[in-house]
């Protein structure tokens, strides 16, 4: 299982690519989960909304999960099982740690709006799945923002590993890394290098489904101190990282992927869209 001491680096949210008639493409899924393997990446995603979890049916989530864990080795496997039923949580969390999963993300359910109590009452009921848990504080999709005291609340919890900070305000990473003593792991690519600057653990990037062994890079020179260098070579990235903003998540992305080869078709289920032939990199 993954460890508060593991919980670092690049962890890549994978794509799911599909055929050109829309059914799941498990060779080219094959082949990415083996390409970023070999690139050095300390973890995947699976079934993020990078991986068009809206769009997956269960038994093809658990094609995936079974073609990633044999394919990757023992690069730690996270599955993205959140809900806004936590009985529907907990059964998934279960089934995808049978499946070989050695985590699970779970983001704060969306739209009910609910008070900060129930979040910690909804994260601590998480403990029932025995499988390690991080958190995911992603405001713009659930409509809610977690209070810092609130999280200090959820990762003193034993189960949860770390939390995933996608609100955008590196001013809060900063309050994040001042508090907390778990792991912090930039959820907006832009602002990975920053977020080591501030005292982050790593980055779960989409941007690194391309180039990952750069984005590897980029951790491994600022964890040896070699900032200076780290920042360039992140500077170097940025505009692959601002062109794969530029349209909805992951449409650009799986347009690139397919561009240089690596998937054999950007086909996307709706509502997602393929890219528009407008902007291109």
């Amino acid at each position: 299982m993954l460890t508060e001491q593991t919980l670092h680096g690049i962890i890549v949210p994978i794509i799911t690519p599909f055929n050109r008639r829309g059914n799941l493409d498990i060779k080219s899924f094959r082949d990415m989960v083996k390409r970023l393997a070999n690139n050095g990446v300390h973890g995947l995603v699976i079934d993020g909304t990078t991986g068009a979890s809206s769009a997956i049916e269960l038994i093809e989530l658990k094609t995936l999960i079974l073609t990633a864990r044999k394919a990757m080795g023992d690069i730690p496997l996270i599955v993205d099982t959140g809900s806004n039923n936590i009985a529907t949580t907990v059964t998934t969390t279960v089934w995808a740690k049978s499946l070989g999963a050695d985590a699970a993300i779970v983001v704060a359910p969306s739209f009910d709006r609910p008070s900060q109590q129930s979040m910690i009452q909804y994260f601590h009921a998480l403990s029932d799945a025995r499988l390690p848990i991080i958190l995911h504080d992603h405001p713009r999709h659930t409509g809610m923002t977690l209070e810092l005291e609130t999280i200090q609340e959820i990762t003193r919890m034993d189960h949860i590993l770390g939390i995933k900070d996608s609100t955008g305000d590196i001013k809060r990473c900063f309050k994040l890394a001042r508090y907390l003593t778990k792991p912090i792991l930039c959820g907006e690519d832009e602002l990975f290098f920053a977020s080591l600057c501030y005292g982050g653990s790593g980055g779960i990037m989409a941007s690194a489904n391309l180039d990952s062994d750069q984005f590897v890079q980029v951790y491994e020179l600022y964890r040896f101190g070699k900032i200076d260098q780290a920042n360039r070579l992140f500077n170097q990235l940025l505009p692959l990282i601002q062109f794969l903003s530029s349209e909805p998540n992951p449409a650009p992305l799986q347009w690139l992927l397919a561009e240089r080869g690596h998937i054999r078709s950007d086909r996307l289920r709706p509502p997602a869209t393929t890219k528009s032939t407008v902007a291109e990199m």
